[in-house]
């Protein structure tokens, strides 16, 4: 998988996307049951180094039906954080 950063507002954003349901015993994966979503919000020092990260679990009713699906609604939900706009969470320990 590819690695998706974008920056906004001064912030990285990454999206963190995994299959719903854990690998079988047998190795096997299951994409058919969806996928959840997280992000991880990053702050960059002076020195170009990662100063402070902190990872939001993405809310939803279910599953997302695909990984493009769960990796939209991880980066809008990051610009929500940023901007404010979500209850309960805040990002001012960043």
């Amino acid at each position: 998988m590819n690695d998706t950063v974008r920056s906004y507002r001064g912030l990285e954003i990454y999206p963190l996307i995994y299959p719903h349901k854990p690998r079988g015993a047998d190795g096997s994966r299951h994409y058919d049951s969806g996928f959840d979503a997280a992000v991880k919000i990053s702050r960059r020092g002076a020195d170009d180094s990662t100063t402070t990260s902190r990872v939001y679990r993405v809310p939803g009713a279910g599953p997302f039906s695909g990984s493009g699906e769960a990796r939209l609604a991880s980066t809008r939900y990051a610009e929500r954080l940023i901007d404010g706009n979500v209850a309960g969470e805040s990002i001012a320990d960043l």
